[in-house]
């Protein structure tokens, strides 16, 4: 895959739910990294109330979420593709997110 347009996330705070033992979590990340994806990350192991607001907000205990501009949640995993990723419907998503 070609390196993706992330032009849409500039000036956009871009927080990665995680937890250290998640593969989703994992695989997601190296993603980003590869493609110098910008965020900063929320370990919900190590900071609880961070797990209780994404529970809370997203009515979701799993993860990788992602929230932008602290308001717009958006899933880093997809569990009805093979291998839990697809980058181009993650981006998709995210440009949904964005957009209203």
């Amino acid at each position: 895959m070609s390196a993706p347009d992330l032009s849409f996330l500039e000036g956009h705070d871009v927080a990665v739910y995680s937890f250290a033992s998640c593969p989703d979590c994992v695989r997601l990340k190296r993603w980003m990294q590869a493609y110098a994806f910008p965020y900063r990350e929320v370990d919900i192991d190590a900071d609880p109330a961070e797990g209780d607001r994404l529970e809370r907000e997203t009515g979701k205990m799993a993860v990788p979420f992602l929230l932008i501009d602290n308001q717009h949640w958006v899933r880093g995993y997809h569990k009805e593709v093979p291998g839990r990723f697809d980058p181009v419907l993650f981006l998709r998503e995210l440009r949904g997110a964005l957009a209203g």
